[in-house]
């Protein structure tokens, strides 16, 4: 790895609720956000899909067994979004929806085998770049990447991501 991107430093300042130090954390997290999904878009482009189909993919894969509502309430968007993804990840044979057990309505998502090697190349691409991210910050640093980032995330909703594992 090259390193800290030029003066930004390992530590930051002593004024760390300014402008500038809130205006560095932004732009951060969002060029390395916009870096880390780049790393698998051209993957996800050569099978017609994009990042929404992967964030269902991922989802699906940590959770077998997914009701429907819950995804939807994961990835927080409209249902109408989500019925065209899961749409397209069904008709591709990469999703499988049965009903529930108590509820025949629910619906339940599960990767079919096709899908579970999908999202496992996905993720094999993605936690390559955050390992590398990871082993170059040390452990401490990547403690205060994840508090600051379940700081972001509203206490009402934290039980939820806990709720992932991991």
């Amino acid at each position: 790895m090259a390193g800290p991107i030029p003066d930004g430093g390992r530590a930051a300042s002593p004024l760390f609720l300014t402008e500038p130090e809130i205006r560095r954390g932004i732009e951060l997290l969002y060029f390395g956000y916009s870096n880390l999904t780049r790393s698998i878009d051209a993957g996800l482009a050569e099978r017609g899909l994009g990042r929404a189909h992967h964030r269902a993919l991922y989802f699906i894969a940590r959770r077998p067994g997914l009701p429907v509502g819950e995804l939807l309430a994961l990835l927080a968007i409209t249902k109408q979004s989500l019925g065209r993804v899961l749409t397209e990840l069904t008709e591709r044979g990469l999703v499988e929806t049965r009903a529930g057990q108590r509820d025949r309505r629910q619906k339940l998502l599960t990767l079919t085998a096709e899908g579970t090697a999908l999202e496992r190349e996905l993720y094999a691409a993605l936690s390559t770049r955050m390992a590398a991210a990871y082993s170059s910050a040390g452990q401490g640093a990547v403690g205060g990447f994840w508090a600051v980032l379940e700081g972001l995330i509203p206490e009402r909703e934290r039980a939820t991501v806990a709720a992932l594992g991991g």
